[in-house]
């Protein structure tokens, strides 16, 4: 079993953690909705495969009020109607801060992203993707377990 880098160096997890919190005070001052950051550590975490993280963001996704059924097409969100003109903006800023380089494809994303939503936002919404990347290394680097649940979300004993 790996060290989880958390447990062994406590004062730079705390760091880290007060970093989330600023940049979700921030995201929420610029206009994010809770929904709109789920949306990308939801993306985010999908592409780095990072169980933890998925386990956490998809139980507090819900909890923000995204349906079940958005949730289940995040992978897919391209191909579905049912996002909004911001949910496939911070979407799309998920996937290009998580899948670097920016490629053309990417930066013309981000482009379209930035004129739906503003700079304020745009640049909250990468702060939000630049955080949950932080979080997926942590994470997957220490191996952090995801703990049985029912469909309450409740811990299974």
């Amino acid at each position: 079993m790996r060290p989880f880098l958390d447990k062994n160096a406590p004062e730079v997890w705390q760091v880290a953690q007060t970093f989330s919190a600023k940049v979700s005070a921030h995201a929420a001052q610029q206009g994010l909705s809770l929904q709109e950051t789920e949306y990308i550590k939801l993306r985010a975490s999908q592409l780095n495969a990072c169980a933890f993280c998925l386990d956490l963001h998809g139980r507090q996704a819900r909890e923000s009020g995204i349906t079940q059924q958005k949730i289940d097409l995040v992978p897919a969100w391209r191909e579905s109607p049912l996002f909004t003109e911001r949910e496939t903006a911070v979407l799309a800023i998920a996937e290009a801060a998580t899948q670097l380089p920016l490629t053309e494809e990417a930066r013309a994303d981000l482009a379209g992203a930035r004129a739906v939503l503003g700079d304020a936002a745009f640049v909250a919404a990468e702060w939000v993707a630049v955080a949950i990347n932080t979080f997926n290394r942590i994470s997957i680097l220490s191996e952090h377990p995801v703990r049985p649940r029912d469909n309450d979300g409740k811990l299974v004993r």
